[in-house]
C-alpha cells in the first residue's frame, strides 16, 4: 500500500473510532491532517497575517470538521474539511482587520458597483470592466484593483444565472492549481450531500439555466416553492462554504 493510501486509511480508521466515542482520537486526527491545513493556509499568504497564525486559525476549522464529520455519509473527510478551514481563515482575515482597504479604494469600488448595477438594469447583462471604469473615470487596471481590494469576500449567490454557476467566492492566484482544485472538489462534494430536491433545483437553475418558472414546471412545483427552496439552498451553502 502506497504512503498516501496508508495515511488515508489511518485517517479513516481514526474518524470511525472518534465517531464511535473514542475522543482521544481527536489529537491524532489533528496531527494527521495538518498537511491539509497547510495546503489551505499557504494560499492566504501575503494578506497581512503571519503564516503561523493562519495555521492556528485553520486548525480551528479542522477541529470543527472533525467534530461534525459523519463517516456514514460516505464522502471524503478532506473535501468536507477544506471549506471549514477556508471559512475560519477568511473570517479571521476579514473580522480581525488583517486585510486593510483604503477609503479611496472603497469609494471607487462602490462607484464601480453602482455603475455595474445601472448597466445591468439597462442592458440585462454584465458590463465589461472597461465600460464601468470609463463611467467612473479611471483606468481598467485601477478599477480591477479597487474591486479586488474592496470586495475580498464575495457573496455565494453573486452573478448566479448570468455568467454560469458561480458559487466559489475565493479566486486563487493563477498559479494556485491546488487551490482551484480543492475549491472545485469542495463545492461539488457539498452539493452532492444536499437533499435530492435541492440538487435537482441547482442542476436545472444553474447548469441548464432554467428560469424559476421553468424549474417549477419541470419538478411539478410552484414558482414560489422554488424561490423559497433556493433561499434555503443559499443559506446552507453559505454556512458550509463561508
Amino acid at each position: 500500500m502506497a504512503q498516501n493510501e496508508k495515511a488515508a486509511e489511518e485517517i479513516r480508521r481514526a474518524l470511525l473510532a472518534y465517531a464511535a466515542g473514542e475522543r482521544e482520537q481527536e489529537a491524532r486526527l489533528v496531527e494527521l491532517n495538518m498537511g491539509l491545513v497547510s495546503s489551505v493556509a499557504v494560499r492566504f499568504r501575503g494578506r497581512g497575517a503571519d503564516f503561523e497564525d493562519l495555521m492556528q486559525i485553520g486548525s480551528i476549522g479542522l477541529l470543527k470538521a472533525i467534530r461534525s464529520f459523519e463517516p456514514e455519509r460516505g464522502f471524503a473527510f478532506s473535501t468536507y474539511a477544506v471549506p471549514l478551514i477556508i471559512g475560519e481563515i477568511r473570517r479571521y482575515l476579514r473580522d480581525d482587520g488583517a486585510i486593510k482597504v483604503s477609503r479611496t479604494a472603497k469609494r471607487m469600488g462602490a462607484a464601480l458597483m453602482r455603475e455595474r448595477e445601472k448597466y445591468l438594469a439597462e442592458y440585462g447583462e454584465e458590463p465589461r470592466l472597461e465600460v464601468i471604469a470609463e463611467k467612473v473615470g479611471v483606468s481598467p487596471e485601477e478599477a480591477a484593483a479597487a474591486l479586488d481590494a474592496s470586495a475580498p469576500v464575495r457573496s455565494l449567490d453573486e452573478n448566479i444565472g448570468e455568467d454560469g454557476f458561480a458559487l466559489e467566492d475565493v479566486i486563487p492566484s493563477e498559479d494556485d492549481d491546488i487551490g482551484k482544485m480543492l475549491e472545485r472538489v469542495s463545492l461539488a462534494e457539498v452539493i452532492g450531500t444536499l437533499p435530492p430536491l435541492w440538487r435537482q433545483i441547482i442542476g436545472l437553475r444553474y447548469f441548464r439555466e432554467y428560469s424559476q418558472q421553468q424549474t417549477a414546471e419541470a419538478l411539478g412545483l410552484t414558482q414560489v416553492k422554488i424561490s423559497r427552496e433556493e433561499k434555503k439552498i443559499f443559506a446552507e451553502l453559505r454556512d458550509r462554504l463561508a
